[in-house]
C-alpha cells in the first residue's frame, strides 16, 4: 500500500465506523501525557532546587514506562483492553497520590525515584492500543497510513500543549497542579477509551493467535529490534533536549517559559508533519528511518549556537520539523514487522524504547547543564542521535528485508521471511507498500 496520505484519506479514516468514540476518548487519555512528565520535572526542581534530581526522578517514570509499555501489550493483545486499562488506570491514580506526598514530605531521592518508577509502570498505555486498534477498523491502504500519520501528528498537538500547559501550572500557587490535573486527565480519558463499544468489543473476538516468542515475544524480530533502536534514537535526543531547554530558561531568569518554548517545536512538527505525509522522502521505508533520525540529531547541534531565549525559539521551531515525520515512520515500519497477534505489543516496544531514551537523556542532562551548562547538553544530544542513526543505517537491511550486500556478488531477489511478501527485497522496495499486512 502507499505511505502518502491526502486530506480525503484523514477524513475518511477518522469517519469510519466505530471510529468517534474511541478517537475522542483517546485524546483525552493521552492530552496529558507530556503534561505530566514535564509537571513532575517542574514539580520535584521547585520542591528541591535540584535539575538533578529532577532528572532522576523523571527519568526513573520514564523507564516505568518503558518497562510496563511492553508488558501491558501484551496483555492487551490477550485480554483487549478493557479490563487492563481500568486496573492500571486505577492504579495509576492511587500511585500518583503517594508521589505527590513523598515529594510534599521532602523524601529521600531513591524514595522520588521509586515512586516514580512505580508510577511510570502503572501508566495506562492508551496510545498502543489505539494504534493498533486501527487494524481491526481498516482495511490496508491510503485511510490507515493516514491513520497512523493522525496518531503521530495528535500526539504532537499534546506536546504543543503539554509543555505549556506544565510551564504554566508550576507557577501556580502550588507547583504540583499540572501534574494532579494531568493524571486526573489520563485516568478519565483512558476509562472513557475501555468503555466505548468498539473497545469492548475487541476482547470478545480474537483474529489471529496470539504471537509466541519467548520472553523476547515481537522483540525476536530483527526488523522490530531495528524500528525500536530507531525510537531509541529518537528518544534519547528529545530526552536532552527538554532538561536543557528549561535549563536555560531558568538561566535566563524566565524559568516559566521553559514550557513554552519546549511547545514551540511541536507546533513546526505538526504543520510540517502534514506536509511531510503527502509526499514523503525518502521513499524506501528503511531509509528513511536513519535518514530522519540522522537529519533530526544534526539540527539539534543548533541548539547549542544562541545565546538568547527569542534565538533559542527560532531555532526549536526548525528542529521540530523532523519529530512527527519520525513517528509516522516508526508506526509504519512496526505494522509491516509485527508478529500476527501481536500488534499492541509491537507498539509497546516503539513506546518502550522512545521512552528509555528519554529517561537516558533526561537523567544524563541533568547532570550535564549542572556541570557544564545546557550548550553541553544539546552537542551530546546531536552526537549520541548521530551515533544510532549510523548503526540503524547499517541495519537497514533488517526493515527492508534485503540481505546487506557482499563484495562480488550480485543480490538478484531476496528470499522472503516468514511474514514478509516476496518482492520486499526489490531495489527501492518500501516494505510499507510489500509487507503484508499482519498486525
Amino acid at each position: 500500500m502507499s505511505d502518502a496520505a491526502s486530506l480525503a484519506d484523514y477524513r475518511s479514516a477518522l469517519t469510519t465506523p466505530g471510529a468517534t468514540g474511541p478517537v475522542i476518548a483517546a485524546l483525552f487519555g493521552r492530552l496529558p501525557i507530556a503534561m505530566v512528565g514535564i509537571s513532575l520535572l517542574l514539580y520535584t526542581q521547585s520542591q528541591t532546587g535540584s535539575f538533578a534530581t529532577a532528572g532522576l526522578v523523571s527519568g526513573a517514570a520514564l523507564i516505568g514506562v518503558a518497562m510496563g509499555s511492553v508488558a501491558q501489550g501484551r496483555i492487551v493483545d490477550r485480554f483487549g483492553p478493557t479490563r487492563p486499562l481500568f486496573v492500571f488506570s486505577t492504579v495509576f491514580a492511587a500511585l500518583a497520590v503517594l508521589e505527590v506526598a513523598a515529594i510534599e514530605l521532602r523524601a529521600p531521592v531513591p524514595t522520588l525515584v521509586g515512586c516514580a518508577l512505580a508510577l511510570g509502570l502503572s501508566q495506562p498505555q492508551v496510545g498502543s492500543a489505539s494504534r493498533a486498534l486501527w487494524h481491526r477498523l481498516l482495511p490496508p491502504g491510503p485511510a490507515r497510513t493516514a491513520a497512523y500519520s493522525y496518531e503521530a501528528i495528535s500526539m504532537e498537538v499534546f506536546f504543543i500543549l503539554g509543555p505549556g500547559l506544565a510551564g504554566l501550572f508550576v507557577t501556580a500557587p502550588w507547583p504540583g497542579t499540572g501534574l494532579v490535573i494531568g493524571v486526573a486527565t489520563q485516568f478519565l480519558g483512558s476509562v472513557a477509551f475501555a468503555m466505548t463499544r468498539t473497545v469492548r468489543a475487541w476482547g470478545s473476538r480474537e483474529t489471529a493467535p496470539a504471537h509466541s516468542g519467548g520472553l523476547l515475544g515481537a522483540f525476536a524480530r530483527p526488523a522490530v529490534r531495528t524500528v525500536a533502536l530507531t525510537a531509541l534514537g529518537f528518544g534519547l535526543v528529545i530526552g536532552f533536549i527538554e532538561v536543557a531547554v528549561p535549563a536555560s530558561a531558568t538561566a535566563a531568569g524566565h524559568p516559566g517559559v521553559g514550557g513554552l518554548l519546549l511547545s514551540l517545536w511541536s507546533v513546526s512538527s505538526v504543520l510540517f508533519g502534514v506536509l511531510y505525509g503527502m509526499r514523503p522522502w525518502p521513499r524506501p521505508l528503511y531509509l528513511r528511518l536513519p535518514v530522519l533520525l540522522g537529519g533530526f540529531a544534526l539540527l539539534s547541534a543548533l541548539l547549542a549556537i544562541p545565546t538568547s531565549l527569542i534565538g533559542l525559539a527560532m531555532v526549536m521551531v526548525l528542529v521540530g520539523t523532523l519529530i512527527t515525520p519520525q513517528s509516522t515512520a516508526h508506526s509504519l515500519a512496526i505494522e509491516a514487522a509485527a508478529p500476527p497477534g501481536a500488534a499492541a505489543e509491537a507498539f509497546g516496544w516503539v513506546i518502550t524504547s522512545v521512552t528509555l531514551g528519554l529517561a537516558i537523556g533526561q537523567s544524563i542532562s541533568g547532570a550535564l547543564v549542572e556541570s557544564a551548562g545546557p550548550p553541553v547538553a544539546f552537542l551530546c544530544a546531536s552526537a549520541a542521535g548521530v551515533v544510532i542513526a549510523l548503526i540503524v543505517w547499517l541495519l537497514r537491511h533488517t526493515v527492508s528485508g534485503r540481505p546487506p550486500e557482499r563484495q562480488g556478488t550480485t543480490v538478484v531477489t531476496a528470499t522472503p521471511r516468514p511474514g514478509q511478501a516476496a518482492g520486499a527485497g526489490a531495489p527501492d522496495a518500501d516494505p510499507s507498500a510489500s509487507a503484508p499486512q499482519s498486525v
